[in-house]
């Protein structure tokens, strides 16, 4: 489609520039669709009936419409497929759904993310509509009446959200996490207190999200007795980062858990409490504490860590000698799981672009608002976060399965008597 350049390089739908980056959607998008399509073709052509003809077939196209990208919006006219196969278990006929545009679908994933990003940037929802038509080239719809509508429901959303019923959802293991996303939040040190949990197959999934004090064992304790109440069970491994608060709450709430402190965050505490001239040296040891090839090499390399540094800078050495049970017990697991065990990593990644992206700004709202646009964008996260290394072993961790070395070891048949 052309358009008329202005003298001043604008068009009658925006600039030369956007409109230029459109079309070039457009066209990804047309393109991507007809690959799609001819490699299912080509995956069932050898489908036919008792004619001999193809069974999967092209059908022409779609009615053209709008879908909304990060580009703008954008028209798209998708191929038509005619799948005459029938399913033997249910006798109904097959159907083609794209993958990348499902039929339902009329805006891109990344406007339901850029949503709740704008109004944590402190958007109010007058500015909205002139935000988004920066972003998108056009209003899209959008109005301070839409986006007041869609606040309230993400803050629906997040209370159903919390008060979800947790007994089917079986957690092996555990990442907790007091975060500072940047947002106004209800007390003046308040920051997020974030739940990540492992199921037994294996899938990572958002537990709890809530407001409270990061140092505060009744903040964690809270958070923690609430699910709990929700039929959430002890699970076998809990990892954080040194806040005292959540270690006396996970003892009290979930006493069976063992715990697992952050080494991201130990490194840091302990480089903090040496000179510069000795963190480098101080930096590598440790990585050879917790890159160590089982439990009992770990055990030499603090050993070795405290004959180095312990005479000149015993505070530093009592930060992990001090710890040394908490800081070694992802030792006793499986060995693909010691990657995920021994940081928060799977929390602190998914909330590093939320932290480099928001700020402070009157237009967050209330805290309830603020919080439930932080679970948004958790959310909208969750479906990149990383698997789990082997996650058919996490089924045996959960019944007691025991490892030395990180292997397995097969349980002794008992002689018949």
């Amino acid at each position: 489609m052309l358009s008329v350049v202005n003298e001043d390089g604008t068009t009658q739908s925006g600039s030369l520039i956007d409109d230029i980056v459109r079309e070039g959607a457009r066209r990804m998008l047309a393109a991507a669709l007809e690959a799609e399509v001819d490699q299912y073709i080509a995956e069932l052509a050898d489908q036919k009936d008792e004619r001999g003809r193809r069974l999967v077939v092209r059908n022409g196209r779609h009615r053209p419409r709008a879908v909304t990208t990060a580009a703008g919006a954008v028209e798209v006219t998708a191929p038509r497929v005619n799948d005459k196969r029938v399913d033997a278990a249910t006798g109904e006929r097959k159907r083609f759904s794209s993958k990348i545009l499902p039929p339902w679908c009329r805006k891109s994933p990344k406007i339901s993310e850029v949503l709740p990003l704008l109004y944590l940037h402190g958007l109010s929802s007058g500015d909205f509509v002139p935000a988004m038509e920066q972003f998108l080239g056009s209003a899209a719809g959008l109005s301070p009446a839409t986006v007041t509508r869609l606040t309230k429901q993400w803050q629906q959303n997040h209370t159903a959200f919390q008060e979800r019923d947790l007994s089917a959802s079986d957690y092996v293991y555990v990442w907790a996490v007091g975060v500072h996303p940047k947002v106004r939040l209800g007390q003046a040190h308040s920051c997020v207190l974030v739940l990540m949990g492992l199921r037994v197959d294996g899938s990572k999934e958002l537990i709890a999200l809530a407001e409270g004090l990061r140092e505060s064992t009744e903040s964690w304790a809270d958070l923690l007795r609430d699910c709990r109440r929700r039929g959430m069970r002890n699970p076998e491994l809990a990892v954080g980062d040194g806040a005292m608060g959540l270690w006396n709450a996970l003892a009290e709430v979930f006493p069976a858990a063992r715990h697992q402190r952050c080494w991201v965050h130990k490194a840091r505490n302990v480089t903090n409490a040496l000179p510069k001239s000795a963190q480098p040296g101080a930096t590598k040891a440790m990585r050879e504490i917790y890159n160590a090839e089982d439990r009992k090499h770990a055990e030499k390399a603090i050993e070795a860590f405290a004959k180095t540094y312990s005479a000149k800078w015993p505070k530093a050495v009592a930060k992990i000698t001090d710890d040394a049970e908490e800081l070694l017990a992802f030792y006793d697991f499986p060995a693909e799981h010691w990657i995920h065990l021994r940081t928060t990593n799977p929390i602190e990644s998914t909330f590093s672009s939320v932290k480099l992206r928001t700020k402070v700004t009157r237009g967050a709202g209330s805290p309830a608002a603020a919080l439930a646009m932080v679970f948004k964008l958790v959310e909208s996260a969750q479906a990149r976060w990383r698997a789990v290394n082997a996650p058919h072993l996490v089924s045996l961790v959960r019944v007691g399965a025991r490892f030395e070395k990180g292997v397995l070891v097969e349980r002794e048949e008992v002689p018949a008597a």
